[in-house]
């Protein structure tokens, strides 16, 4: 056989090898955005400075995004849909800020409307009577409330609920349990990662219309309490 004849089959059976690494190759594992990562990255400057949120266990459609949102309510309102596991903050024009939510039993025992009573940075948290009842090994030791910081259930941040004129017990509030954001959770009322918390925090003045949607969902799994659409393509704010 010729050389140049050789030389055309050894090639021929390179790329045939070629080939078959590259059916084989397996797919790179795509981490999370970016932007997604910085938006929910560390925050040095806080009372208690908060470390960055591990997000790869949680759906994409749970970070902070705006999006179409129609409704009746008027902007700057608070609209929490339970079932979905959404809370928007209404802004003009038909969009909304949409914000992935985690949803406690307390969540699930109010419904309609009501209005911010109370704001307040690192809050201290004390169990409600029905809390220590139902887990007391958890909760009793608590009683006399836990002093705010990393391992306090409600964060960095905590909006309270007041309908005429009475606190309901509702909170909007933080969590460092970033992969209970989406569920339906065995403990707490309505959480926010800590840094969507912080960000709903400061575009809400007291007195700002909250709008509770219940459908009555169940719990997906308990989750531990720390220590303590029609819609257009979304962008992350």
């Amino acid at each position: 056989m010729c050389v140049s004849a050789l030389r055309a089959l050894a090639l021929l059976a390179l790329a045939a090898t070629l080939a078959g690494c590259a059916t084989t190759a397996k797919p790179v594992k795509k981490g999370p955005d970016p932007l997604h990562v910085a938006m929910y990255g560390p925050q040095p400057e806080e009372r208690f400075p908060l470390p960055g949120m591990d997000i790869s266990r949680v759906n994409p459609k749970y970070f902070r995004q705006l999006v179409a949102y129609q409704t009746a309510e008027p902007a700057g309102t608070i609209v929490i849909d339970t079932r979905d596991r959404f809370l928007y903050l209404v802004q003009d024009g038909g969009m909304a800020l949409r914000y992935g939510i985690g949803v406690g039993k307390a969540g699930l025992e109010f419904e309609g409307g009501a209005r911010i009573g109370r704001k307040a940075e690192w809050p201290r948290w004390t169990p409600t009577q029905n809390m220590i009842a139902r887990e007391p090994e958890r909760n009793l030791k608590w009683a006399g409330g836990m002093e705010p910081g990393l391992t306090n259930p409600l964060g960095p941040r905590a909006l309270y609920l007041h309908k005429d004129g009475k606190d309901t017990l509702f909170r909007i509030h933080g969590t460092s349990e970033p992969w209970s954001i989406g569920k339906a959770v065995s403990s707490g009322c309505i959480r926010l990662f800590n840094q969507d918390i912080i960000d709903l925090y400061g575009r809400v003045p007291t007195g700002s219309r909250v709008v509770v949607l219940q459908h009555h969902a169940p719990v997906d799994e308990p989750m531990p309490m720390a220590a303590a659409d029609g819609l257009t393509p979304p962008a992350a704010i």
